[in-house]
């Protein structure tokens, strides 16, 4: 049952760390499919539970001409598509409040909040109360501190069906560092704390109006944050990040998320001993 890999995240010390994974935004139906399954195939070998993450459309673009999606509906009904035939939980972003109620309609599972829109409290209260669970990111100019009251935004609104995700904090004008005092200090909020493993090694605002970013870096980075405790990770793959229509410059190539997630189950057991 789906609902019984989503439920999983109240109790992370059940088992291994969770995975959310896939692609930046929804391309088209036949790669993404493609991805879902092959994501699911590693993960289910492994015992890793696993939420696919896809945007139906991406708001936040530097440039004019970047690509931002198929069309909310048709890119919502992929999704839902992969939801049913995979029998996967899904998430996506959502931008407005207005858009909290469609992505829920299509079945998603899980709402994510955008670094960039962590404060909006409309925004918060209307993921809230469609009664999904709401990933909210944590602002890259925010303190873990800073989140509790991101977190009570949402929970106020009735739902404790809460994430919270690091993914880094700016660092100058183009590039992210990851403080790893975030994750005992997000915890104590009582959520489970992800990762944002290839967001993290982001490099924004690059003169190309293109984000640049450091994949070489995300088995690091992975291997460091489920050292210090976070609950789940975040990572964005392709198989051919190059031709990625968002983000290809900071993923993870498909075909290395097996290896790299055979690497960090030991750490996991030996970090939770």
């Amino acid at each position: 049952m789906i609902i019984d890999k989503i439920e999983y995240i109240k109790d992370v010390e059940k088992g291994l760390f969770f995975l959310i994974a896939g692609p930046c935004v929804v391309e088209n139906e036949e790669i993404t499919f493609r991805i879902a399954s092959e994501i699911k195939s590693i993960t289910q070998k492994l015992s890793i539970p696993f939420i696919f993450k896809a945007s139906y459309r991406k708001a936040n673009r530097s440039k004019a001409d970047s690509f931002t999606g198929l069309g909310d509906e048709k890119a919502l009904e992929i999704l839902q598509k992969i939801r049913n035939k995979l029998e996967i939980p899904i998430v996506t972003d959502i931008h407005n409040a207005n858009e909290a109620k469609l992505a829920a309609s299509f079945d998603i599972d899980v709402l994510q909040i955008p670094a960039f829109l962590c404060r909006q409290t409309d925004l918060l209260e209307a993921a809230a109360l469609t009664g999904k669970f709401v990933n909210i990111k944590k602002g890259q100019f925010l303190s873990p501190e800073s989140m509790k009251f991101a977190a009570e935004k949402v929970a106020g609104a009735g739902n404790n069906n809460i994430m919270l995700t690091e993914r880094g904090s700016q660092f100058g004008y183009t590039d992210l560092i990851v403080d790893f005092r975030s994750f005992p200090l997000m915890k104590a909020f009582g959520y489970p704390v992800v990762l944002d493993v290839t967001h993290s090694l982001q490099q924004p605002n690059q003169s190309s109006g293109v984000s640049g970013g450091r994949p070489d870096m995300i088995s690091t980075l992975a291997k460091a944050g489920i050292a210090v405790g976070a609950d789940g990770l975040f990572i964005e793959t392709h198989p051919e990040p190059s031709k990625a229509l968002s983000d290809g410059a900071n993923m993870l190539k498909l075909d290395a998320l097996d290896s790299l997630m055979k690497s960090l189950i030991p750490i996991w057991r030996a970090a939770n001993i």
